[in-house]
């Protein structure tokens, strides 16, 4: 029986959420049945070495490159075409959200019409089986691919992003189905674009438990004391959606209670506001960030809590970490955090305020019996979801 080909693309795999759901997924194929092409624009990340060795990885092409390049490096290598287009992109993005405050930025990929135009054929003699955008920007995939059946993964919650609706919906038009991660995740998309509700399928982001376990065995962190209370929060420094400027905030009110603890920060970007934070609320003892690391498990692992401050969330993958490696997590209650948490039997939904927050922190540390019921449901359940690829088999033989 001839194999079904099925094409993937994906910005690069750095350190994220997205990335390792993509990593997920294709250990989860079974390539008996399947032979996949996955397209990277850019080559980089230290994620790239987990790609199965099954996986045919596609050759890098400069000009798609150079859409996840800073315009100060395409500069340096006088790469004039892109930085016009990627200037251009980025005035359209400044115009679109000036009639939308209070939002710090939308993903100018939605603006990669101007792209499109000028990037070379990706040359693929094939016409696939199944067509795969797993993030933005999907037009490689609706645009620059052949393939029976189109599909983009959507990973985010659209009442908290201001999408140019106008613009996006002939995108969305070209998609034989779209990928929601979770019913919040359907329900949020189909507020912005309802005539699209019949092309959702739910597909739960795919981990390995037993990738996520091995590698949590791999050395326990030099930075924590074993004897006292460890709190870890995972993500982009300065992404304004994770809240992690705030966490000096909520210490400090577990500081002042009298508890013992301290709370690390794992994860790239800039960590200056985060640091000015601590500084105004004196935690410099009990607030430490490490940032980024290619293996943030054992970090989770041998930590007392796992803690996601975030404002807003598609279904976080380092919670669902942490549900693997039976972590009790506490999560704010963001639109989508239902689809994550059931509130006191596998972890803690609370408040967003920073009081709230520090008040769940403080209670669940002081209830060694509330952790331990934790624990016992997280290590009867199955948070890897690696049957949902049979969805995607499904769609390739309909």
């Amino acid at each position: 029986m001839k194999k079904k080909s099925i094409f993937i693309n994906m910005h690069y795999l750095e350190l994220g959420g997205a990335e390792m759901a993509l990593i997920g997924l294709l250990n989860a194929f079974d390539y008996n049945k399947v032979e996949v092409d996955l397209f990277l624009n850019k080559h980089s990340g230290p994620y790239l070495k987990y790609i199965p060795k099954e996986v045919n990885l596609l050759p890098e092409i400069k000009q798609y490159a150079n859409i996840e390049t800073p315009i100060s490096k395409l500069v340096r290598n006088i790469q004039f075409t892109s930085i016009i287009h990627k200037l251009k992109s980025r005035a359209k993005l400044k115009k679109y959200l000036s009639s939308h405050p209070g939002f710090d930025s939308v993903a100018s990929h939605i603006y990669m019409d101007y792209y499109i135009k000028v990037l070379p054929p990706i040359k693929i003699n094939k016409y696939y089986d199944l067509a795969i955008s797993f993030l933005d920007p999907p037009h490689i995939v609706q645009d620059l691919i052949n393939a029976r059946t189109k599909i983009e993964w959507i990973h985010t919650d659209f009442s908290a992003i201001p999408y140019d609706t106008n613009l996006t919906f002939n995108r969305w038009e070209k998609n034989d189905y779209i990928i929601s991660i979770s019913d919040e995740i359907t329900k949020t998309f189909i507020n912005v674009f309802p005539s699209f509700h019949n092309k959702i399928i739910k597909i739960e982001n795919i981990i390995s438990p037993s990738f996520v376990r091995s590698r949590a065995d791999e050395f326990i962190p030099s930075e924590y004391n074993q004897q006292e209370n460890t709190l870890c929060s995972i993500g982009r420094l300065n992404a304004a959606a994770k809240n992690f400027k705030n966490i000096p905030h909520i210490a400090k009110i577990i500081k002042d209670s009298g508890i013992k603890f301290k709370w690390f920060i794992i994860g790239p970007g800039d960590n200056s506001e985060i640091e000015k934070q601590i500084m105004l609320t004196g935690t410099c003892d009990v607030v430490k960030i490490i940032g980024p690391r290619t293996n943030p498990y054992p970090y989770i692992k041998n930590c007392t809590i796992y803690i996601q401050p975030s404002l807003f969330e598609g279904k976080s993958i380092c919670v669902r970490e942490s549900q693997i490696l039976c972590k009790p997590a506490i999560i704010t209650n963001y639109p989508t955090s239902k689809s994550q948490i059931q509130h006191n039997i596998d972890g803690i939904i609370c408040n967003m305020d920073n009081s709230d927050i520090a008040d769940a922190i403080i209670e669940l540390l002081g209830n060694n019996t509330k952790q331990q019921q934790i624990i016992s449901h997280l290590k009867t359940h199955d948070y890897g979801f690696e049957d949902e690829v049979n969805k995607l088999y499904q769609l390739i033989q309909s």
